[in-house]
Parts: C-alpha cells; structure tokens; sequence
C-alpha cells in the first residue's frame, strides 16, 4: 500500500491481523520479527493465516495506517533541527548516511539490539541530601519494577546520601542489584572553581567527573538525575550502546525547551550550544572512549573558555557538555526524546510523542517538579506516583534465569529460616525474629550538633501511622533533639511526609530525625523499630520513651543537669522519670510538680496503669516521689518497665519480642543484669494521653496462642538471660515464677 506525500511515493509498513484458537483478532506489528518468540508465532501462524486473510484485512489496514503515528517522534517529523548531523537511537551507525528519502520509508520499527540475559547495567547517579535521597528511592523503584537484568548502581554521594542510601539498599536485599559508593567530597576540587547559579549546587557539575569517580575499568554507564522515573525496562536504553558509531561517547536527548535559542526574554544569553542543544538528564556515557579521548582535559579548557565571557554556568553541568558538544558534534549520538521526556517550563516535550504509552523515561527537571503545567500532567503525575508509594518488598524478586551471587547476609539468614519448625506453633514469631525490614534514615532534613558538654540528651521513640497526630505536642513539650523511628508502608511515609510539610511545628524543627521502618510481616516488631531510633541518636544520652506520652515542659534541660548531678559519665545508671496519665483528651497540662500532685489528688491524674497493669511502675514507689527532693534509688521488681535515661551505647531491646508484651520489661531486666542502678528522678513526670487500643493488645488478649508463644518467648528469654549473665540472672527466673 502506498501514500504520496510531497511529491514522494512513500511504502507504510503493513499490519496483519490473524484469528487466534479462541477466534479473537491479533495485531501482528511490522516489527514481529525482531524477537525469537515472534519469529515462532511467524511460522506457526502467519504461514497458514495471512494469506487467506489479506483481502478480509485490507479495510482494516488501511484504519490502522491512518491511526499509526510516528511514535517517539517529533510531531513535525523533525528532529528539532540536530537530525543533520546526530544519529538517532531509531537509526543505527550504518543508518547515519541514509538519503532523506530512504529515511522517509523506514518503517519506524526500531532496531532493538539486543542486551544479552543477564548482561550487567550500570547506572551512575549524583546525590546529595535529604530530599535527594528521597528522589533516588523513586527511580530506583522504577528501574526495578521494569528491570529483567542485574544492576549495578554506582552513586556519588556527600555524607548524609551515603548514610541514607547504604543503609537503605543494605536492608533492601535486592537480588542481582549492586551498589558502590563515591565519595563526593573527593570530587569538590574537580569543579569548585566553577561559578554555578543552579540550585543543585556544585553537585549539579560533578556529573563532568564521572570518568574519574568511577572505576577504570568501567566501560559505560547510564547517567540518571535524581528526578527521573522509568516506564519501560532500562535494557533498552542500555542497548543503545551498541549503536553508538566509533567515534561517538555520549547518548543525549536534544533540549525540549527553547533555552539555548536565546529567546526566552529580552538580553537572555545562554551558553553556546547546537540548536536546541541537549538535556543531561538521562546520558549514556561511554566511560572508555571518553578517557581515551582526554575528556577531562577536553571539558575544562571549554568550561574555562566559555566562563571567560559566561562568567557562570545556569544550568550547571549542562551547559559545559552543550558548549563541548557544539565544538564535537561528531563525538554524540542524539538518543529519540521518549527518553527524556522533560516536564519542564517552557517545554516541547508534548512533541515527543503521539500517545502517553510512547514514552520511556519521564524528567521532572522543573523545580516547581509534580506541580509543572503539561496537558498529560494527570498521567505523569500517577504514574510518578504510582512508583513513590509501590510497596518495595515486592521488588526483592530474584530474576529469572540470572541466579543472583549470594551474600553472607542472605546465607546467614536462610540458614536461620531452614532452622525453624514450620509445624512450631510460635513459627510466625520466630520467623517475625529474621525478617528483614527495609529502612529509610533521615527521610526529611536533619541538622543537629549535640551541645559540647556531652550531656545532651535525644528522645527516642517509635510510632505508627495511628499515633502520628502526639508529633506536634512532643514537639511543643520537647526543645532537645528527638530520634523517631516510624513503622509504615510505602504510601503511608508519603502520607506521613505530607503530613510534616504541612506542620508549620514540624517543619520548623530541624533537630527531629524521622526513621522510616517499612511494614511487613503480620506483627508489628515494636522492638526493632526501637532500636533503629536508639542506634540513630546522636547524643551521649537517650530518654528512651513512647509516643503517648507528652514529656513535662523543661524536662530536656532537666535531664541535662540531672546527667551532671549523679555523674552519669562515670556510673552506671538508669534514670527513671515517673509515668502518670489521663483518661481525658483535653487536659490543662501541669506545670509543676506541685499542680500535678494537686491533679492527681482531684482524680484529673492517675498514676500510670495502676488499674490495669501496677506491676509496671509500681517500683517507682510514688508515695516518696510525693515528698522526695532528691535522686532516689529503687530495686528491679518482675515486670518493672520504667521510662529511663540512660547512656547511648546501653543494650538494645530483644526483637523477638513483637507486638504486645514484654518488649520493654526485657529491656529494663537486661540493664538490670548489667547492674544499672535505678534512680528516680524527684522533679521529672511524663504524662500518658488516651487513645484506643492498639491492634496488638487485641490479638493479645482475644488470642490464647499468641499468650502462649509470648510466655514461650519469655522463658527462652530468661534462658538466654542465664547463659550471658551467669548466676546472677537467676533471680529473674525465681521471680517470674513468684509471679
């Protein structure tokens, strides 16, 4: 079937339709051939049916030609002017020297080479902070979901990415997924010297090193930003590769704004570039013909060519690479624009594609980011945010056909799975016990140096979606730094980040660090999550207490000078700050010990779950505590769980202790067996707030199995107790069985 056009007799690809065993009708695209799967069903099929079916389909092709848009293609046809002389990722190297005419009746079909199974992709990506890091989880999600390769992820990180991100992946236990760090300090020297007005900074230049950052040994990588997300596998980007001709070392799509036109406002004078120039979010990098070529070389004298009359970059790395690029044109192989959609202002981006399941790779290169102005903006948006609230423990799949290499980690932990007792009826206990819970430090910005005097204390605390509105009291009640470990999902922590933006309390206070412990499992492991927090604190002393509870006002400043009083430093104690609560959800909150008392005598006041659980605090002994001025000591009790502050490097609590029960009685028995004293503090009170009952104390007391695998817990607990404490912890056992 032919069309004329201009002048030109142009051949357009033909679409076959096959009825299939269930008689429904399949499109067969001009492509099938380009896999082995189709190749089979072309045999199997296409001999028998096409023929016999060609007439009955010729009014249908003639619809779906008319239908077919040039997908990935500028509306126009174009290539946004660079078409001259870059090939495309539709074109291979053989390709570059093809008449307009021949390039007209291609058939739009890509090439597809091929990425062999279990062929290793590496991607390198800068970042640096909080937020960043953040944006990293996204993308990698993304990647992840599509992916059928394993993956080696390379990230030039400062500091705090490099806590955040290596933990993260060390607690995500990917499969077939590797990660290296850089550190990004190392590399500041490389482009300080570069005036640079973009907001990210001097790390928005540091992509112009990578060929000294990364391994020598690398031959190449995908270059991504930080606020990229990917709707198809990135195997097909890293195909592109072998397209590249000789000369060719960087893989970019053209600019999709008129930014290097120079047009956007009077006196608007960008760096020099080739047309539109080219965007750095997305680059295949040619690691080895880049060093052969003295890239590093190459980029300065241009960076210091340019800034002789730029003064400063704008768009920071790239710039330097669109002026390098407008000097070597020959060097870059222009990548079609689906792969790099960018929604930025004043974009062309709707030009890239004719449907939004065209495209590849979107970038939210706008700072005003989800909130750009885009005509498909609704669908960008769902699919971003599809991925930033995906449950990430469905992305631990090992791939198939590529056996991942083992970890000591993964050993370790299979060995303790093969241990347990399946027909054990506490094996959904034990098993609580080895799982592994991905976990986000920092998930929003944290700047705190602790007070030179090392007696500063952090609170420490855990919570869960259901307890997130105490964050603004405590926050009001508690001026000194706070460690806060939340157990939620994906979508909840989007919720929770939601939430804090919005808090003008929260966003204001800056010396809160948020842990994210991701949810999975049936129980809730209140003990781990307590110790992310406890190991998170930055202080030399802890106030390990829950989020209920509101903390009297001046209590941090009353610690501190408690910590100097009974020579903290220097003892072994544990510091009890007496619990009381209300069963009312307003409450005019004392100000004293003096008005509390009053409280408590009125019945406004109680002492904490005297009417449910005394054993719990009643070794605080509060009839001294009415009268005592001074630090008293008190003796361990069975089941005594005080509130306590203690040095940061005391023992953390037992994770087999899950949901409810006993996972702070076994804390305080261990301080007690490492001969902490107990010391109350006659000025301090913490108040419990009211609030229903968790899920865990209902299964706790509705469930005669979970009682049991509890007491099970405990009498392996008071086992384990004896073995590292010897004779002394004797006592704990007689004492429970006492009980």
């Amino acid at each position: 079937m032919r069309e004329r056009k201009r002048g030109r007799e142009i051949k357009k690809p033909k679409y076959y339709l096959f009825n299939n065993a269930n008689g429904r009708s399949l499109l067969l695209s001009p492509c099938l051939s380009e896999t082995p799967e189709a190749r089979v069903l072309e045999r199997a099929v296409l001999e028998s049916r096409v023929r016999e079916m060609e007439e009955e389909n010729r009014q249908i092709r003639l619809q779906l030609n008319q239908l077919q848009g040039t997908a990935g293609q500028p509306a126009d046809g174009g290539n946004y002017g660079n078409a001259a002389w870059g090939a495309s990722a539709d074109t291979g190297p053989e390709d570059v020297e093809n008449t307009a005419e021949e390039r007209a009746n291609h058939t739009e079909c890509p090439r597809s080479p091929t990425v062999l199974k279990c062929e290793l992709i590496h991607v390198a990506c800068v970042c640096a902070g909080h937020n960043a890091s953040r944006d990293v989880v996204t993308l990698v999600k993304s990647i992840l979901f599509h992916r059928r390769n394993p993956l080696h992820f390379h990230f030039i990180t400062d500091a705090v990415a490099n806590q955040i991100l290596s933990s993260l992946f060390q607690s995500w236990m990917v499969p077939s997924v590797q990660v290296s760090f850089y550190d990004a300090d190392e590399l500041k020297s490389e482009v300080s010297w570069i005036p640079n007005k973009h907001y990210s900074g001097i790390y928005g230049l540091m992509k112009l090193t990578l060929t000294k950052a990364l391994p020598s040994d690398l031959t190449k990588v995908i270059v991504l930003d930080t606020d990229i997300t990917f709707a198809t596998d990135i195997a097909e980007l890293w195909a592109i590769f072998r397209k590249f001709t000789d000369k060719q070392v960087i893989g970019l799509v053209e600019n999709q704004s008129d930014w290097y036109l120079g047009n956007l406002w009077k006196n608007h004078k960008p760096w020099p570039a080739l047309g539109r120039g080219f965007n750095t979010g997305v680059i295949l990098l040619y690691l080895e013909r880049l060093r052969r070529i003295g890239w590093e070389q190459m980029w300065r004298l241009t960076a210091e060519r340019e800034l002789m009359s730029m003064l400063s970059t704008s768009l920071a790395d790239q710039d330097i690479f669109n002026a390098f690029i407008k000097q070597n044109p020959v060097l870059v192989h222009q990548l079609p624009c689906f792969w790099n959609v960018q929604l930025s202002d004043h974009t062309r981006s709707e030009q890239c594609y004719t449907e939004v399941s065209d495209l590849k790779v979107i970038h939210w290169n706008s700072p005003k980011k989800l909130r750009v102005k885009n005509k498909h903006v609704e669908f960008f948006r769902n699919l971003y945010l599809t991925f930033l609230e995906y449950d990430g423990n469905l992305l631990r799949r090992e791939l198939f056909g590529c056996p991942s290499q083992a970890t000591s980690e993964s050993v370790r932990l299979q060995g303790a799975l093969e241990e347990l007792d399946e027909d054990d009826q506490c094996y959904d206990f034990r098993r609580e016990r080895i799982t592994v819970h991905r976990v986000h430090l920092y998930f929003l910005q944290y700047e705190y140096t602790p007070a030179g005097d090392d007696t500063d204390v952090t609170l420490v605390a855990q919570l869960s979606m259901d307890r997130l509105q105490m964050l603004e009291a405590i926050c009001k009640h508690w001026e000194g730094p706070i460690s806060l470990s939340l157990y939620m999902s994906d979508a909840e922590a989007q919720q929770f980040l939601r939430y804090a933006q919005a808090s003008e309390v929260l966003k204001n206070r800056k010396n809160v660090g948020y842990h994210i412990v991701y949810k999975e499992g049936q129980f809730y492991p209140v003990n781990l999550v307590r110790n992310v927090a406890l190991r998170n604190a930055n202080t030399p002393y802890v106030f390990l207490a829950d989020v209920d509870f509101l903390p009297m006002y001046g209590l941090y400043d009353y610690l501190r000078k408690s910590v100097v009083q009974l020579d903290m430093a220097n003892t072994k104690k544990a510091l009890v700050v007496p619990a009381f609560e209300t069963l009312r959800y307003r409450l005019s909150f004392p100000k004293s010990k003096a008005e509390l008392l009053s409280m408590l005598d009125m019945g406004t006041l109680y002492t904490f779950r005297y009417h449910v659980w005394t054993k719990g605090h009643a070794p605080t002994n509060y009839a001294k505590w009415r009268t005592a001025t001074t630090p008293y000591k008190v003796e361990w009790e069975a089941d005594f769980e005080p509130y306590v502050v203690v040095k940061r490097d005391c023992p953390e609590y037992d994770q087999r202790f899950v949901g409810f029960g006993w996972n702070k009685v076994s804390h305080i028995m261990e301080l007690d067996a490492q001969e902490y004293d107990l010391m109350v503090l006659p000025n301090a009170f913490m108040i419990h707030m009211p609030h229903a009952p968790s899920f865990d104390i209902s299964k706790f007391r509705s469930s005669p199995g979970y009682r049991y695998c509890l007491q099970t817990l405990k009498e392996e607990f008071h086992q384990d107790l004896s073995r590292k404490y010897g004779a002394a912890a004797l006592k704990y056992l007689t004492a429970q069985r006492n009980i």
